[in-house]
């Protein structure tokens, strides 16, 4: 199961993430964090929707059905309005150091949120590989920083309850992965990159010059705009849980890229890191999960081509062109093959 796609999408979601990070780093130090989030948010979002514009050729209204519409604007509340205001609030009460340690909580979260609140199947191969990805980041972070606690309450709770709204957001996203994956993504950065923005101006942020903001949107797009794409395409396959266990290794490429190419110096805490993500990321990898299980009747809308869990009629005339798009209906079947939680397999165990 290492060829399923979901899985490349969710490593390449994190990759973009992680080397984006070195180069915002750069940014950070002409442009206050406030408005720096916000730009690279923007970009993501203006670059989706105009790439989405001209994919479509104009605009074309989302492909989300009208159930769906709760969750996508529970995410967007979640994820792109509360979640950056506490972490603006967390990060006046609290030291960047602490504060990087603390945002690996958003794996946890996801995880715990997956697996209690919406019933996602995991085992303990599963859990062991995500709690090893994650320790490996916590040590990344603290090793950067070296290991001082410099935070109050306030904001320590602020930036946990940040990571909880990511969470959620998360799961959410989880629920509309179906649907059109630059649309979701776009309209996330759009949401956020205002939040932040406006958050900052009000604060009596200033612009930076015109270079350094295109700059800055233009990392958003790779970092955050195009990585969020892969990340919604590889909760559609893998679910929350095994998606944001994939994504946490993102610290640890940033760590690569900054070594790499801003010769930044190694330490026996960042091989011991690699070491723990990378046992981490191996028990995912060969996790086979098979056992006879029934599909329920669905209908939803996405792209698809016809395989065994797509063998429905079409109320119109197809051209015969695969994959494409249109709402469809799945009888219940059983079956027995590998599979993972995604958005056709959500059936209890």
């Amino acid at each position: 199961m290492t060829s399923h796609p979901p899985i490349l999408a969710a490593l390449a979601a994190a990759l973009l993430f992680g080397a984006s990070t070195p180069f915002a780093k750069q940014l950070a130090g002409d442009i206050s964090p406030i408005l720096l989030a916000g730009l690279l948010y923007l970009g993501s979002g203006i670059g989706l929707w105009v790439v989405r514009l001209i994919r479509d050729r104009g605009f074309a209204a989302p492909d989300l059905p009208a159930r769906e519409w709760p969750w996508l604007l529970g995410a967007i509340a979640s994820g792109g309005v509360l979640g950056p205001l506490l972490l603006m609030v967390g990060l006046t009460h609290t030291s960047a150091a602490d504060a990087s340690l603390l945002l690996n909580l958003e794996a946890v979260l996801t995880a715990v949120l997956a697996w209690v609140v919406f019933r996602e199947n995991a085992d303990r191969r599963i859990v062991l590989g995500m709690l090893l990805i994650v320790a490996g980041g916590l040590l990344l972070a603290w090793s950067q920083h070296g290991g001082t606690v410099q935070s109050s309450a306030l904001g320590s709770f602020a930036v946990a309850g940040a990571c909880l709204c990511w969470a959620v957001d998360n799961n959410l996203t989880r629920k509309v992965s179906a649907t059109d994956a630059v649309f979701i993504a776009g309209t996330k950065g759009l949401v956020a990159g205002i939040t932040n923005c406006t958050l900052a101006l009000a604060l009596g942020v200033t612009l930076p010059a015109w270079p350094r903001m295109a700059e800055a949107m233009s990392v958003g797009l790779a970092g955050y705009g195009v990585s969020l794409v892969l990340f919604v395409l590889a909760l559609r396959g893998l679910g929350s849980a095994r998606t944001g266990a994939y994504f946490s290794t993102a610290p640890f490429i940033g760590a690569v890229v900054a070594i790499a190419v801003f010769q930044e110096p190694t330490s026996a805490a960042f091989w011991l890191a690699a070491v723990l993500m990378g046992v981490g990321v191996w028990l995912h990898l060969t996790e086979r999960h098979e056992h006879l299980h029934t599909h329920e009747p669905l209908e939803h809308v996405h792209r698809h081509v016809h395989d065994e869990h797509h063998r429905h009629e079409h109320a119109f005339a197809w051209d015969g062109v695969e994959p494409h798009s249109h709402p469809h209906r799945h009888a219940p079947i059983t079956h027995r093959h590998p599979h993972f939680p995604d958005v056709h397999h959500q059936h209890s165990h």
